[in-house]
């Protein structure tokens, strides 16, 4: 694969996107995610960060597109289109991932959690719980074996904020940071706890049924963007993986090039 690669993962709260060449993950980005933009104005951003590193559109030989937002998915074709002259090879549970989608409707499952999936497969190649940290936080069960079982989806932690500082007339948002202690003398310190800490047990808590409804310990790791300030709290999860997606995006690229070993 000669050239560079371009990754675009569309979240609901975030874009995240990045280069790579060789394997290797030169730059990577995130954005937030605004279904109003136009394609126009999402190139000239993207075209603005790119010439800040020093390369051009014209580098860019191939693309692979993660979106569970159904309204930027076509924005993002026609952007990469115009700008990269490429067309992006779209995730969805139709390609071959190399795994087996357990799942009852394959087609329901979030693309994101597929690239997941494919990713921590091929780095671990063991029973795993992937945790992603996002605008929902996800949990999905991945065998040894390359078995996609499922998995447990919860309102993530910015939402959950988001409702207490919204319905709780006197209760004001604050920063989501450790606070210093469980027992907040404050209400600040009152509401990180409960968030940060509360949130970490609700994670240890859900590992743990899913490991007993399996009969086997895991590997569990985090990625997404609160996983830095959660993982550390738990006592389930052992490591963070902040790139998986799009490494992920990455391997399926390959994957589908005929350049990766299955």
């Amino acid at each position: 694969m000669a050239g560079m690669l371009l990754t675009v993962d569309i979240g609901n709260s975030n874009i995240v996107w990045g280069l790579f060449e060789d394997r290797r993950l030169l730059a990577h980005w995130r954005i937030a995610t605004d279904a109003k933009k136009t394609a126009d104005e999402y190139g000239v951003l993207f075209s603005s960060l790119l010439t800040q590193t020093g390369r051009t559109p014209a580098q860019v030989d191939g693309a692979i597109l993660s979106s569970v937002v159904p309204a930027l998915t076509g924005t993002f074709e026609t952007m990469i289109g115009a700008l990269f002259q490429r067309r992006p090879l779209i995730v969805s549970s139709d390609m071959d991932t190399g795994l087996t989608l357990r799942y009852a409707n394959p087609g329901e499952i979030g693309s994101d959690r597929i690239v997941n999936a494919v990713a921590a497969h091929d780095k671990y190649r063991r029973d795993l719980i992937i945790v992603d940290f996002g605008t929902a936080t996800t949990f999905c069960v991945i065998t040894a074996g390359g078995e996609y079982l499922g998995g447990v989806i919860v309102p993530g932690l910015g939402i959950s904020a988001e409702a207490l500082f919204t319905r709780a007339a006197k209760l004001s948002k604050v920063e989501l940071t450790r606070p210093k202690s469980v027992i907040g003398t404050d209400t600040t310190g009152s509401i990180q706890s409960g968030l940060l800490y509360g949130y970490a047990g609700q994670v240890d808590a859900l590992v743990g049924r899913i490991e007993q409804e399996l009969g086997r310990p895991t590997y569990v790791i985090a990625t997404g963007g609160f996983a830095p300030a959660i993982a550390p709290e738990t006592t389930s999860i052992r490591k963070l993986e902040p790139f998986l997606t799009l490494e992920g995006l990455e391997l399926l690229y390959r994957r589908a090039q005929g350049l990766a070993a299955s």
